[in-house]
């Protein structure tokens, strides 16, 4: 599921442009991603610590884009619990999310809010920023290779040639 892109509009713009499938494509994967947030934080919450592994555990199956706009709609959409820090609840306002109102007026957000208890879904909140932030700035094994300079590349490759004692 962490191929399937982030639909970022209500369905009413989904359908009014053609791109239900990818609206419902997106939305089950956010589903799915809010569940597997919940029993992340079940597996890896013990002795009053949260380990990191949770938030691994759903980066690796959904990618963290889907994670932080899944938590996002989680704080914005339970703004007034005090167990969101401050900071948690100023980044989730910063993330692009589309109220999305269904034939009765509820939004359909409601249904991909995170049940898991507030205060460890803000400590999953925290890590899955700091473990988004720490990908963001690791480049990629290609990455370093194109950014390499000639002289640096041309010095690898002889150190590889040059025989070891």
């Amino acid at each position: 599921m962490k191929d399937i892109p982030v639909y970022r509009f209500p369905a009413e713009h989904a359908r009014e442009n053609g791109e239900l499938e990818l609206y419902r494509a997106s939305n089950k994967a956010s589903a799915a991603c809010k569940e597997a947030i919940e029993k992340a934080i079940s597996e890896h919450y013990c002795d009053n610590v949260l380990h990191r592994k949770a938030v691994a555990q759903v980066a690796e199956q959904f990618g963290h884009e889907r994670i932080l706009y899944v938590l996002a709609i989680t704080i914005r959409q339970k703004d007034w619990d005090g167990r969101f820090s401050a900071d948690n609840k100023q980044w989730a306002k910063t993330v692009p999310v589309s109220e999305n109102p269904d034939a009765w007026g509820t939004d359909r957000n409601c249904y991909l809010a995170v049940n898991s208890h507030s205060g460890l879904v803000d400590l999953f909140t925290k890590l899955a920023r700091e473990d988004a932030r720490a990908h963001e700035r690791r480049p990629s094994v290609l990455g370093r290779l194109k950014n390499r300079p000639p002289e640096a590349a041309a010095e690898a490759v002889k150190k590889t040639k040059e025989p070891s004692l």
